[in-house]
């Protein structure tokens, strides 16, 4: 069993940046894979981006996202650069493991708004 809190969001005006923390809890991060989802008013829940092996990034934040893994605080971190009043939503840390389909494991989620 996992446990994910996210922390870190925020209100911040558009080009700003913020940086989300999920820590983790009951498992280390060995053996899964870590990712981000955002859920924005009235719209279905998006895969924003993931680490297992490698890193993979939704078009629509690549360039902007990062995600880095603090393995010692069983961390992991989605910086966010030159936002945009379009990355206003909900973000939610999830964790799977290795090889599954499924994201089995969720946080309850962290506010982001961006002002134009």
């Amino acid at each position: 069993q996992v446990q994910l809190e996210e922390s870190g969001g925020g209100l911040v005006q558009a080009g700003g940046s913020l940086r989300l923390s999920c820590a983790a809890s009951g498992r280390t991060f060995s053996g899964y894979d870590m990712g981000w989802f955002r859920q924005a008013p009235g719209k279905d829940r998006e895969f924003v981006a993931r680490r297992g092996g490698i890193t993979v990034y939704a078009e629509s934040v690549k360039g902007r996202f990062v995600l880095s893994k603090d393995n010692t605080r069983n961390t992991v971190y989605l910086h966010m650069n030159s936002l945009k009043p379009e990355d206003t939503a909900v973000y939610y840390c999830a964790a799977r493991l290795l090889g599954t389909n499924s994201w089995a494991y969720w946080g309850q989620g962290t506010q982001v708004t961006v002002s134009s």
